[in-house]
């Protein structure tokens, strides 16, 4: 029986520092066809091995403090959506939300 497989690439062009000049990435089952491009990423992965999170954070030259503070308020909401589907934690979940508009209002960011 044939396994559905999905693919995700992603391509870092450095500078002569190794500092992220152009961040490119694509999936077969991204929306829209070709290359998309972005400022910033943030990827973790669990190895069960080790029970640790593998983890590469990267931004380009271009992104700016406020795109990153806009940035991580946005993941940290999927952060606890993603706790909230993937455990049931909804008291826990809540929480974060709770911390996202602390950090929206530090940040001074719209929310």
């Amino acid at each position: 029986m044939p396994q559905n497989k999905k693919e995700i690439s992603i391509t870092v062009e450095l500078d002569d520092n190794n500092v992220p000049e152009k961040i490119d990435w694509n999936a077969t089952d991204k929306d829209g066809e070709g290359i998309a491009n972005c400022r910033a990423m943030m990827l973790s992965m669990w190895d069960p091995k080790k029970q640790d999170t593998l983890r590469l954070d990267l931004w380009t030259k271009e992104m700016t403090m406020d795109e990153m503070k806009v940035f991580f308020h946005q993941t940290l909401i999927t952060m606890a959506d993603t706790l909230e589907n993937s455990t049931k934690e909804e008291g826990m979940a809540e929480d974060m939300r709770d911390f996202t508009s602390y950090f929206a209002e530090k940040m001074e960011i719209m929310e």
